[in-house]
Formats: structure tokens, sequence, C-alpha cells
């Protein structure tokens, strides 16, 4: 599996076309939202504010569109009907579909490259043949919409940690994804000032295989960054187990006194991948 656009993906009103530069810059991606971040009211000046930022000839946008996701609306919905009208007449072609629920509604999406938020009971149920779209690139979880889909109040214990049925939700969007190899992403923090709280979130993300996460404030963006930045032992290490790899021909051997097989050489190759250039 490849990263899609970088480990920090960072959400963005688009009803606050003054925020999209900073947001951009300071992050891997900018997701510009149409859904939750902009009120029912507001939704149509956040796709009019979409299309104003294009400039005179409608070619030359602000945003990078191969660093830009837009958030829309869930499909059967008037305003996602209105989205698709929207997009039709920009450059970007990534797309997040809000609340993706079965892989029918990925249809009316043939022309755009999809992460499906699967974040309500059907939606997690049916991950893996939304994961099986052509069009879908990626999948993303979301937590506290699945609790108030299931009549729930919190995704989080006491402690801070995911409850039994979140946790489910997630390692099922994480499998269903890696099944049909595609980018698995981390749902948000929405504790914004526990930057402990999110660097501990971040590096399990890495470790369990999510290619990314999404931040809700730019203050996120360093620390996942850094979660999933391997230290300089940690490349040297792979570098070396890999060339003991390649010195060692195929099948198991044996490198610092370990057991060495395909499984672990693939754990070494992901960590070069993360590594900067």
């Amino acid at each position: 599996m490849t990263f899609l656009m970088g480990p920090a993906l960072l959400f963005c009103p688009a009803d606050r076309p003054e925020r999209y530069q900073k947001a951009a810059e300071r992050s891997d991606a900018v997701i510009v939202d149409l859904e939750d971040a902009v009120a029912p009211a507001d939704k149509q000046r956040a796709r009019g504010a979409i299309l104003a930022q294009l400039g005179a000839t409608g070619d030359v946008p602000e945003l990078d569109p191969s660093r830009t996701i837009i958030r829309i609306n869930a499909a059967g919905t008037d305003e996602f009907e209105k989205d698709l009208h929207c997009l039709k007449h920009t450059p970007y072609r990534h797309v997040m579909l809000a609340k993706a629920e079965h892989a029918g509604q990925l249809k009316a999406l043939e022309d755009y490259s999809v992460i499906a938020l699967c974040e309500t009971a059907a939606g997690i149920l049916n991950a893996a043949s939304i994961a099986a779209e052509p069009n879908v690139v990626g999948l993303m979880w979301g937590a506290e919409d699945l609790l108030a889909s299931l009549g729930g109040t919190s995704s989080r214990n006491d402690d801070g940690g995911y409850r039994a049925v979140a946790l489910h939700a997630r390692s099922a969007v994480l499998l269903a994804a890696g099944a049909f190899g595609k980018e698995a992403i981390d749902a948000v923090y929405v504790n914004i000032p526990d930057l402990d709280g999110l660097a501990a979130e971040s590096r399990d993300a890495v470790a369990s295989g999510f290619g990314s996460k999404a931040c809700i404030h730019p203050g996120q963006v360093a620390v996942v960054r850094d979660a999933y930045a391997p230290s300089e032992s940690d490349v040297a290490a792979a570098a070396a187990l890999l060339a003991a790899a390649a010195d060692a021909g195929s099948g198991v051997f044996q490198f610092n006194g370990k057991m060495i097989d395909g499984p672990i050489l693939r754990h070494a190759e992901s960590t070069l991948r993360r590594a900067p250039r």
C-alpha cells in the first residue's frame, strides 16, 4: 500500500476560504469540508467560496488539486447533488464521501477518486464492499457519528480510550482497506489540547497500518507527523535488515539473533517508506 497524500490530513471548513491556504501550507493535504463543519444555512455560501477561489479563468485554484480533498455531504441528500454540481466546475477530483453506507453510493462518483468515510453502523458493516469499488482509494472511519448512529453518547471511556464498539469499527475499516489494497485513514482526535493522547493514538495508528490520520486543528499536524516519521535508528536498522536480506537471498534467515521472514521484511520496507526524503 502507498500513502495517498502524507500522514497528516487537516480539515478546513469550506465556508472559511481565508483559511484554505493556511491549512494547505500546514498539512500534507487539506480536506475542505462541506459537511459537518458548515451549518445548513451556510452550505450554499461554502460552495460559492470554493468556486470563488478558482480565479478568473476557473482553472488556476489557490489550492493544489493533487493535495486537496473535498468532503461532500451524504449520498441521497439534496446537498450531495448540489456539491457534485459545484465540483463539476472545479479541478478538484479527490472527494471524501461523508456517511458512506453501501457500494451503490459510489456509482455517482465514478469521475472522482473517493475516500469513503464509514461512520455509521451500516457503513462499518459494509466497509469491505465499499473498499472493493474501483474508484475508492481509501477508507476513513468516524467515531462520534458512529456512536450517534447507534444511539450512544460517547465513543470513549473516562480514561480517554475508545469503547469496545469504536475499536471494533476502527479495526473493521482498517482490515477492509487492507484487504483491497486501499489507504486507511485514522479518525480525528477531538480533544485538541491533549497532544500526549494524540501522540499515543497516532503511534498506534502507524503501528497498526493506518497510512495517515486526520486532524481538526493545525496544532495537531506536527504531532501526527512526528509519530509517522521513524527515528534515525529505526531507519538505520531497517536499511541494515534489508541489506542483510539481499545478501542472504531468498528464504528465512537469522539477523541479530532473530528469525527473519517475509512479513518482517515488509515491516522494514514500511519504515523506509515513512522516512524523510
